[in-house]
């Protein structure tokens, strides 16, 4: 360990405790102590060993898969060290279980001004994890970058194929690199109303929608005209702020059956 040390302090790399509940051992008969205090007691003992060798370049974390375990360790960890503390929700799952787990908990820890750095752990491709990180992060609003995406849930008052044209709008504007709130609403009844914070955004009608611009219709599109009419009002409302338009960099769609610009299925031919 005193070779480590050393090592981490010639390059200046802190050193991360890193204690997983799931590693820390069976309960020892006589142990009262509950499982959030045993983490972080073992915690301050590692934490101890390297102060002991005066390196205090320390981050620390105490990850969990139990939610509560997880956020009770935090919350004692933060009253009991001066040191960067790193966030997760350990084995959290799949994309879906795993990111709505790893927002439970660390979400209630970020809003009481608890961690440092963070990492979403799922089952998927890294760059989910990392998406899944800054969309948790936005929610809070504590980070401030690219696409804000507000969607309605549908009602009887959609007169458009909302959930398609919404994740067709997720995708196209994944990329881009200017804060920016975007909503696709189902009505032009509601919508422009219910989502007038947004920067930008889609109102459906019968074969047709609204684009609008903090809650006022600057214009109306046939139905299958609507992405291409919202990627142009994005390219000035850029412009009007000195940066450069986005649509021509826009991703195209990763998987052939979704939407596309130009291919929006017509109303009467829904099913």
């Amino acid at each position: 360990m005193r070779e480590v040390v050393r090592r981490a302090k010639d390059q200046g790399t802190p050193i991360r405790i890193g204690v997983n509940h799931g590693s820390i051992g069976d309960r020892q008969p006589g142990d009262l102590r509950d499982e959030a205090q045993r983490m972080v007691d073992l915690a301050l003992s590692e934490i101890k060993i390297l102060e002991d060798l005066d390196f205090d370049d320390i981050v620390v974390s105490v990850k969990a898969f139990d939610v509560p375990v997880m956020i009770a360790a935090y919350r004692r960890l933060a009253k009991a060290v001066p040191y960067p503390l790193h966030l997760g929700v350990t084995e959290a799952g799949t994309a879906l279980s795993g990111s709505i787990r790893s927002a439970a908990g660390m979400s209630v820890l970020l809003y009481e001004g608890i961690g440092d750095t963070i990492r979403v752990s799922l089952s998927e491709d890294p760059v989910v994890e990392v998406k899944a990180a800054f969309d948790l992060l936005k929610s809070l609003g504590l980070r401030d970058q690219g696409l804000t995406l507000v969607a309605c849930p549908s009602c009887g008052r959609a007169d458009i194929d909302l959930i398609p044209l919404a994740k067709v709008a997720e995708e196209r504007l994944r990329a881009l690199p200017t804060p920016m709130k975007v909503a696709v609403m189902g009505c032009e009844v509601n919508g422009p109303g219910e989502a007038k914070d947004a920067d930008v955004g889609i109102a459906g009608g019968v074969g047709k929608g609204a684009i609008f611009r903090k809650g006022k219709i600057v214009g109306t599109y046939p139905e299958d005209k609507l992405m291409d009419a919202l990627l142009a009002e994005i390219d000035k409302i850029l412009i009007e702020n000195g940066k450069e338009p986005y649509s021509q960099k826009a991703p195209k769609l990763s998987h052939a059956g979704q939407l596309t610009p130009g291919r929006s299925v017509p109303a009467g031919q829904r099913t």
